[in-house]
């Protein structure tokens, strides 16, 4: 909507330009005015304000003069027009975005905020989307926020380093915040802001610098990313470890069923009465095809590849393996 009235307004201004310039022309060229008086009778001419011409015209000019002010009445009304209807329809345009995000978010519970629309905060909200999770995006950039918005993809403009742009985006009732802005400083106020208002808040941040790592942990963070790092090592693992590295990157996470072949699956869903078992008595491998690679202990332990009589407890999580196909099965039969 924005785009078309855009649009709008640059036709109106090349139409005005093109009716001053053809005033100009004609009293400089056919009717021998000097350049300042041309352009001041075009002026005078389309603004319509009644100011004495310059000298008296003659009849030919009387006729010129009168079809440059009609055609000018009508193309400055147009002008005015669409600039009146730009501005109201920019403001209620945004008025009604912001309503509805703030809907939004008021249905939202245990959702995801990401701070930052960049290039790893496109990458958080491409991996929500495809794991279907409830997200609000916090971005300051008003023309990220109108290039981007949609309806898969709420934003709450304004700073996230700001309590109430937080409070905005619902932090009392969400579950996970993701800081990716492209600025350590500002990751780290994003952090220890949102901690004060959400002490049970899981807190992921971006870092840059080596430095800033123990900052942000310190500050509250319980994850903390380093792209730059992650990049250089997962090139030099290319180099040593090539195979293991290229297998490892086959396997799709991406939330996508076609090509998906590693999903987590937590207790309550192997186990809906809530009752503790042994992963042999679970037999998912038998009904799924999936194996069973990764456990994590409701204390946050990683244990690879459990034995078969690991008992599963209550909130803990199992990772497991398989085809593209068995993990359809499995989330279709355990409702993943």
């Amino acid at each position: 909507m924005i785009k078309l009235f855009q649009k709008k307004i640059f036709f109106a201004i090349l139409l005005l330009l093109l009716v001053f310039l053809t005033g100009a022309m004609t009293f400089t060229f056919a009717f021998g005015f000097s350049i300042v008086d041309a352009i001041y009778m075009s002026i005078i001419t389309i603004s319509t304000v009644g100011f004495k011409e310059v000298e008296p015209l003659t009849n030919a000019e009387k006729l010129f003069t009168s079809g440059l002010i009609v055609s000018s009445i009508f193309i400055m009304g147009y002008a005015l027009a669409v600039f009146s209807e730009y501005i109201l329809s920019r403001n209620n345009f945004e008025n009604l975005i912001q309503k509805r995000v703030e809907k939004k978010i008021r249905k939202m519970n245990d959702h995801v905020i990401v701070c930052g629309y960049g290039r790893n905060g496109q990458q958080a909200v491409h991996k929500l989307l495809a794991y279907k999770q409830q997200f609000v995006v916090i971005e300051k950039d008003e023309e990220v926020v109108e290039k981007y918005y949609s309806e898969l993809v709420s934003f709450v403009l304004g700073n996230a380093n700001e309590d109430e742009i937080l409070k905005k985006a619902g932090i009392e009732k969400a579950s996970t915040l993701i800081s990716a802005l492209p600025n350590d400083a500002d990751n780290l106020f994003v952090v220890l802001s949102a901690r004060q208002l959400n002490k049970g808040l899981k807190i992921i941040s971006r870092a840059t610098e080596e430095t800033t790592l123990k900052k942000l942990k310190l500050a509250g963070a319980n994850n903390v990313i380093m792209p730059d790092r992650i990049g250089g090592d997962h090139m030099a693992s290319l180099v040593v470890t090539p195979d293991l590295i290229e297998f490892l990157d086959n396997l799709s996470v991406s939330g996508d069923d076609d090509s998906m072949n590693v999903e987590q699956v937590p207790f309550s869903k192997v186990c809906p009465e809530g009752k503790e078992m042994a992963i042999k008595d679970l037999d998912l491998r038998k009904e799924t095809g999936c194996s069973i690679i990764g456990y994590k202990t409701p204390e946050g332990e990683y244990i690879v590849n459990p034995e078969p009589s690991l008992v599963l407890k209550r909130d803990s999580k199992l990772i497991l393996i398989g085809r593209p196909q068995q993990i359809e099965k499995l989330k279709k039969i355990y409702h993943v």
